[in-house]
């Protein structure tokens, strides 16, 4: 019983957390730029509009530009932020133990016809994955012993209230993680369109200067290709997060199919005798 529940990039920007967190972390960002790397202490003389002092790293990423740099830190902030919030509510929709466990518990009180039980390991186990399968087994309890109903009519209705019950649980485990896999694309995109600005302000300042300048064109690189790494580095991140998100999520679902699979089909075969 899997669901569709992936949020779309422009209802995960309409939710309350995201509009406030990105343009936060923008502002935070261009304040990093300006009040950190951007020190006159990292600079020679005391000015930034001079080279880095040699081996100042905060110096030659602040060299990066204003138009990228601080774009490409807010972007790592917010990669770091989502995933953080996306891993509380997906602890939080586990419930307090382990989902396999759990489904396995289940499974086994359903097939000793202990439906009671297994209401009250839901209660312990809390969670959404114990909220949608106490939602069928409540369904269950109340179906058994029906005579009015056709046996196949009771199983929709489990069915039914299981579904709907996952619909009010389960979409927002998904809703920020395409915000996380936009800033995958979009950091390494960002990295290269200031790694060529930078270049091409390089090459520019060489053409310009009437000679050869071998520690400018050096040190204009290195500048470039600071962007390059700042957007790798946050892509490589957002990607990890990502996968580590969706194989949690298959995970949940995965164990309420399961659990589900087994209050039915023990329902009916039950319901027939």
């Amino acid at each position: 019983m899997k669901t569709s529940n992936s949020s779309s990039l422009g209802d995960s920007l309409k939710s309350g957390f995201a509009a406030v967190i990105i343009p936060l972390e923008l502002a935070i960002a261009y304040i990093i730029f300006y009040k950190v790397l951007g020190n006159p202490d990292n600079f020679v003389g005391g000015d930034p509009a001079n080279h880095p002092i040699e081996g100042n790293k905060l110096g030659l990423i602040y060299k990066g530009g204003v138009a990228i740099v601080p774009v490409l830190i807010a972007l790592l902030m917010m990669v770091l932020t989502f995933a953080v919030e996306r891993l509380l509510t997906i602890t939080f929709a586990k419930g307090k133990g382990s989902v396999k466990n759990f489904v396995h518990k289940i499974k086994t009180l359903v097939a000793a016809g202990n439906i009671k039980q297994a209401i009250d390991e839901c209660d312990k186990q809390r969670g959404s994955v114990a909220n949608v399968v106490k939602a069928g087994l409540l369904k269950y309890s109340e179906l058994s012993g029906n005579k009015e109903l056709e046996t196949e009519q009771k199983v929709l209705l489990i069915q039914k209230d299981i579904e709907e019950t996952t619909q009010l649980e389960m979409p927002m485990l998904e809703r920020n993680l395409v915000i996380i896999a936009t800033i995958a694309s979009v950091a390494t995109l960002t990295g290269l369109l200031g790694t060529v600005f930078g270049m091409i302000n390089a090459f520019s300042a060489l053409a310009n200067s009437g000679a050869p300048d071998a520690v400018g064109l050096a040190n204009g690189i290195s500048e470039a290709l600071i962007n390059t790494a700042l957007g790798i580095g946050t892509s490589a991140l957002a990607i990890v997060f990502y996968n580590y998100f969706t194989s949690a999520i298959d995970g949940l679902t995965n164990g309420i199919d399961e659990a589900s699979f087994s209050i039915v089909q023990n329902f009916s075969a039950t319901d027939k005798k």
